[in-house]
């Protein structure tokens, strides 16, 4: 793949404490600066802001998406399917509720993905997926 700049997105959370055990321990993302409202992290090389909001409470949509209602909105992060099978296991062992638990997405058709979804502490879903052929699929029209 070409050399792709990092994106940043600022998400509301309820809680930083919260915020800081589920992205940073649960996760594993580096936190950067951060004051008593916000923290930063290293989101898998992008840069992933959360701004603790007060009475917050995130509220979702959702786009049916091969057979599956997807959250709307979401983000995350595209991995090597080697990093994803990781890190499956590691949210499978730590008990994590999943609303749309591991899987293949559009199984044997061009853009076949392995896909999951699941929710933050304050409520954004986050989705993180691979494909087989990256190159190939990630923006296959």
């Amino acid at each position: 793949m070409r050399n792709i700049t990092p994106f940043h997105i600022a998400i509301p959370v309820g809680c930083l404490i919260k915020a800081r055990h589920f992205y940073g321990e649960l996760l594993g993302c580096k936190e950067g600066r951060s004051s008593e409202k916000w923290v930063d992290y290293n989101f898998y090389g992008h840069q992933l802001v959360c701004h603790e909001v007060n009475n917050y409470n995130f509220q979702n949509d959702h786009n049916p998406v091969d057979g599956e209602q997807v959250p709307i909105p979401h983000f995350g992060v595209v991995l090597k399917m080697e990093q994803w099978l990781d890190l499956t296991e590691k949210l499978v062992g730590y008990g994590i509720k999943f609303l749309i638990e591991p899987t293949i997405r559009f199984a044997g058709e061009p853009g076949e993905q392995a896909t999951m979804f699941f929710f933050d502490p304050s409520g954004n879903a986050i989705e993180f997926k691979a494909f087989k052929n990256i190159e190939k699929d990630l923006f296959h029209k």
